[in-house]
């Protein structure tokens, strides 16, 4: 498939660790030189913004219609769960018909989904029409341009690549809300769904432009259904990174109650700029690193980080110390993300890698939906010591479905690659 190569596999099969690709920072700056990178990359990130604000935007926006809260929790649940449905079967569309075709009529479906919403807050069926419009057709920038790094990038940067990726997206997390403020106090908070709509369309038209998004064309894939699914070592990778997912959602809760109750001076805000700003530390850091291991050991070192690093923000320590563990629970993510970009890549079958990644954004997303959703009841209903736990309770969970499916991801890496040989 796709940006495979026989000899990574031949490596993990023999015990050996992965090349050491990265000669340090001069990767970078070769990989920022690289065509189209910039401009996919920016893209990419503009196009995605409406995601994030999307979030903290459709809710302000019917507050101030003063729209009750039962709508809002509706909304905010139908734009997230189209999303999660919507992104597999648009990564399949890829898969059949190429990037411009289906990123350029969904950048125009999710906009009009956004200003329905914008137009008319008061009315209940056109609120949730308009939020499941949103995310069903919340165009797949993300798997298209994971699709694209080893197309457009030197073989020895793919990896690096993957660590960029996963870190600029944090400045989407970061951007996303600043945007939203600044157009609810420059203007009013419809505003901002009307710049989310046009953002959309810009990233979408810079991405869908440019040659490596017009020129790709995925493999013939065969006729199952299962499409990526029917790659046991995905289905292992996946059922383990929706415990990451699931750590992720509770994180974002907690630390608003963790903040109340401490009376943290830069609120929940700030410490998940923390956990940002250690998540764009951690991708960097990654690629600087001369990595000897497998693959697979890499995602059960990592996981295992994210474990003792979660299991420690359950203690609910002094707001410094918290501080400093929500940036180590960052470090450790976006080095997370970049092994699953990377093994998603390998382990995909030929003609379902768009799809994969999407399916890979759909995971996270339930899996934080989940996590959000399970500790919000356990801070309502349950000692607060339960929902501290459920970070630590969730990445325990990807440690163990990683260590027991281990063979299955070796068989099905190499079971992706040796076609392509």
């Amino acid at each position: 498939m796709a940006g495979t190569r026989v000899s990574d596999v031949l490596r993990a099969r023999h015990g050996v660790g992965v090349r050491r690709l990265f000669p340090g920072p001069v990767g970078y700056l070769s990989l920022l030189r690289s065509p189209f990178v910039l401009r996919l990359l920016a893209g990419t990130l503009i196009g995605r913004l409406p995601t994030g604000m999307g979030l903290l935007a459709v809710p302000l926006v019917l507050r101030h219609a003063r729209a009750s809260y039962g709508l809002v929790g509706l909304a905010s649940g139908a734009l997230a769960i189209s999303a999660a449905v919507g992104g597999p079967l648009l990564g399949r569309l890829v898969d059949r018909i190429g990037q411009p075709r289906v990123l350029l009529p969904t950048a125009v479906l999710a906009g009009g989904g956004f200003l329905l919403i914008g137009a008319a807050p008061h009315s209940p069926p056109v609120v949730l029409t308009g939020a499941v419009l949103a995310g069903a057709a919340t165009p797949p920038l993300e798997p298209c341009l994971r699709v694209l790094w080893p197309h457009i990038v030197a073989p020895d940067l793919v990896e690096k690549a993957y660590a960029m990726d996963s870190g600029a997206q944090e400045l989407i997390f970061i951007g996303a809300p600043l945007i939203v403020t600044g157009m609810v106090a420059l203007a009013s908070p419809a505003s901002a769904l009307w710049l989310a709509a046009l953002l959309g369309l810009l990233g979408v038209l810079v991405v869908a432009t440019a040659p490596p998004s017009r020129n790709y064309r995925a493999p013939e894939r065969s006729a199952d259904w299962l499409g990526p699914l029917r790659s046991r070592g995905l289905v292992v990778l996946f059922a383990g990174l929706i415990g990451t997912g699931g750590a992720i959602g509770s994180l974002n809760v907690l630390v608003v109650r963790y903040a109340e109750q401490h009376r943290v001076p830069a609120g929940a805000g700030g410490l998940l700029a923390l956990n940002a700003a250690g998540a764009l530390c951690g991708a960097v850091g990654y690629g600087l690193i001369r990595w000897t291991m497998s693959m697979r050991a890499r995602a059960l070192l990592l996981a295992a980080g994210l474990m003792t690093s979660y299991a420690m923000v359950g203690l609910r320590p002094a707001p410094s110390a918290m501080a400093v563990l929500m940036v180590v629970t960052g470090l450790f993510l976006a080095p997370m993300l970049t092994v699953s970009f990377v093994l998603v890549d390998r382990l995909a079958p030929p003609g379902t890698i768009t799809e994969a990644f999407a399916w890979l954004v759909t995971v996270f997303t339930t899996g934080s939906a989940v996590g959000a959703a399970v500790v919000g009841v356990l801070l309502d209903r349950a000692a607060p010591v339960w929902a501290s736990s459920c970070g630590g309770i969730a990445t325990a969970a990807t440690v163990v479905v990683l260590l027991v499916g281990r063979r299955t991801l070796v068989g099905g890496e190499a079971a992706a690659v040796e076609p392509a040989g």
